[in-house]
């Protein structure tokens, strides 16, 4: 009985069992026991024999389309990262040279606000100096002072002697007085000199260099206007200015006759 036991069931047989329904009577029936485990078993052995041998997967190749799969993607990372250093590399190029520009605007700005500081602060120094000359000016045409014996004209007052020297010794009389021989720059100005009557020395006298002759006044400008008589106007060494004739035109005459004088300050 213990052989029975360990003995190999035959899974191919039928079993009959019988069962009670409703109180009826038994019923007995056969099943069928398939033997699907045997018939798996026998297709793989089967299998083997038409093979030659035991089978088996073949992991390198699995293992093998993984790494090139894993190969590709190392691939297109290195790619990626790559690119991303070149357009980091280029953008802090153009970041670079667009600070450069920038840096170079700003020095720029800085020197002309360095350059307009300059130039406002020289505008104020002007400004102050005209409006000093403008005060000046204006005090002086206020008449607030001429010297006694002088004659106010526009801005000036003008003095004439009634002693008679030569032109060097009657310009040296009018710088004694803080003035000069007269310059006559307008018509209006030609005509109050003449309204003195006489003639009488003006600051006006013969240059002569390079071979050359001309007229200039004191303070060595050239003539603006002129008020010539006939025949005297062009220079001739050792004349000097004499204001004015019966017609109220200069002449000349040489400079060591002895003749009144006219003074401006």
């Amino acid at each position: 009985m213990s052989s029975d036991i360990y003995a190999k069931p035959d899974l191919s047989k039928k079993v009959r069992y019988s069962r009670k329904q409703d109180g009826a009577e038994w019923e007995q029936r056969e099943v069928d026991i398939y033997e699907s485990t045997d018939e798996i078993r026998d297709s793989y052995d089967h299998f083997q024999s038409q093979e030659g041998g035991p089978q088996t997967l073949n992991p390198p190749s699995v293992l093998k389309g993984s790494f090139r799969c894993a190969t590709l993607g190392l691939r297109v990372l290195c790619l990626l990262m790559l690119a991303g250093i070149i357009i980091l590399s280029i953008c802090y190029a153009l970041n670079k040279s667009e600070n450069n520009k920038l840096h170079f605007k700003h020095n720029k700005l800085n020197h002309s606000y360095n350059e307009l500081q300059t130039e406002h602060q020289e505008t104020k120094r002007l400004n102050s100096q005209l409006q000093e000359e403008v005060k000046k000016l204006k005090e002086k045409i206020e008449g607030k002072w001429c010297p006694e014996e002088w004659t106010r004209f526009g801005c000036s007052c003008y003095f004439k002697s009634t002693e008679w020297k030569t032109w060097s010794e009657s310009r040296r009389a009018c710088q004694d007085k803080g003035a000069d021989l007269v310059m006559i720059n307008s018509k209006e100005e030609q005509e109050f000199i003449s309204k003195f009557g006489g003639e009488s020395w003006i600051g006006l006298y013969v240059k002569y260099t390079s071979g050359r002759s001309k007229w200039e006044w004191v303070d060595g400008s050239a003539l603006t206007e002129t008020f010539w008589a006939p025949e005297h106007e062009n220079p001739s060494y050792n004349h000097y200015g004499v204001c004015c004739d019966g017609d109220g035109r200069w002449t000349r005459s040489y400079y060591s006759y002895s003749k009144t004088f006219i003074c401006e300050k």
